[in-house]
């Protein structure tokens, strides 16, 4: 069912856009370029607008969308936490001070590396940025060679609420063009969607999306508490690090790429629950594969419904996830009640 919906929301999302592309059409394209010649004609117009801009854009939105779909359910089933998502531990905020540092304060380091990967300087330095903030915490969190999940979290904490002055102290003292660009990073875009950026993305989402669901019997023991799972044989030290560099990675790539996109990794595995259960051999898949579908179609909205401009990503799912997310506090509350 999941599968379908997604491959039904990135055909929409193909089709729709300021150039116009029936379906008929973008079957006739795909076949002419396969070598067949079939269907009603094309524009080139069309052609051109769809393997540039539309392929991309909607590879990308899927990648980035499962990547933190999948990273979500992950961290929310190790720290036992439906709150739990990426920003929670700093990565958000430790690629986002590392993006805005690149921005703001145009340092030798940073044009020396600006002038070496080009286009991919700013999106390296916020995934470095995330690597190490999240190699702080857990590092602050180990204790006698285990890792403590209370420490964990109020590690995240600490440096969420430094990433945060920081980059406070970056916007005070930028300039009006350094503001737009992290106004612009912060609100979260696929508008810089590429074959490259794909290609890029794709081993960093890809290696988690197929390693985490592995580590879902494992996470199902950590439902029942870290020191029965420990008595169920499970490798709990081995299974925290897999699934925070896992996660890592996967949050990581994505803000790098698209900047800061809300919700997405909070709200996709609550829905999940409530419809399929919390088995993490099937939350974790299917959160990858709902979050690559709701983002791709966050995204067809974020550029269609202000069209010809375009809206922030980081807005569309804030305004889609918000609601979401308060339904769900309700009705929980509600079953508590009764």
């Amino acid at each position: 069912m999941l599968f379908v919906l997604l491959l039904a929301v990135m055909l929409i999302s193909a089709c729709l856009g300021a150039v116009q592309i029936r379906l008929p059409e973008l079957v006739s394209i795909i076949a002419a370029q396969l070598g067949f010649q079939t269907g009603p004609g094309f524009q080139p117009q069309q052609e051109a607008v769809l393997f540039a801009i539309r392929f991309p854009r909607v590879l990308l939105g899927v990648l980035v969308g499962a990547g933190l779909g999948i990273s979500g359910a992950s961290l929310q089933g190790l720290f036992r936490n439906p709150l739990a998502d990426s920003g929670l531990i700093g990565i958000a905020s430790g690629a986002s001070l590392f993006a805005v540092m690149m921005i703001v304060l145009e340092a030798t380091i940073f044009i020396q590396l600006q002038d070496v990967l080009g286009y991919y300087a700013l999106s390296i330095a916020a995934f470095f940025g995330a690597c190490i903030t999240t190699f702080v915490v857990y590092r602050i969190s180990v204790q006698q060679g285990k890792s403590d999940i209370t420490t964990l979290l109020l590690g995240g904490i600490a440096i969420n609420a430094l990433s945060g002055a920081l980059i406070g102290l970056m916007t005070y003292m930028a300039t009006d063009e350094q503001l737009r660009n992290i106004t612009f990073w912060n609100l979260g875009s696929l508008g810089g969607a590429s074959w490259k950026s794909v290609t890029t993305l794709l081993p960093f989402i890809g290696v988690p999306v197929l390693l985490l669901p592995m580590l879902g019997k494992s996470l199902n023991a950590f439902a029942l508490g870290e020191s029965q799972a420990r008595h169920m044989g499970v490798n709990t030290a081995m299974i925290k690090r897999l699934v925070i560099v896992l996660a890592t990675m996967a949050v990581g790539a994505s803000v790098a790429v698209s900047g800061i996109i809300g919700f997405v990794g909070l709200i996709i595995p609550h829905i999940i629950r409530m419809a399929f259960g919390s088995d993490h051999r099937l939350l974790l898949p299917a959160s990858a594969i709902l979050g690559a579908a709701v983002l791709t179609l966050a995204d067809l909205v974020s550029r269609t419904i202000v069209a010809p401009a375009e809206l922030p990503l980081g807005i569309v799912t804030a305004l889609l996830g918000s609601p979401m997310f308060i339904y769900i506090i309700v009705n929980q509350k509600r079953r508590t009640q009764l």
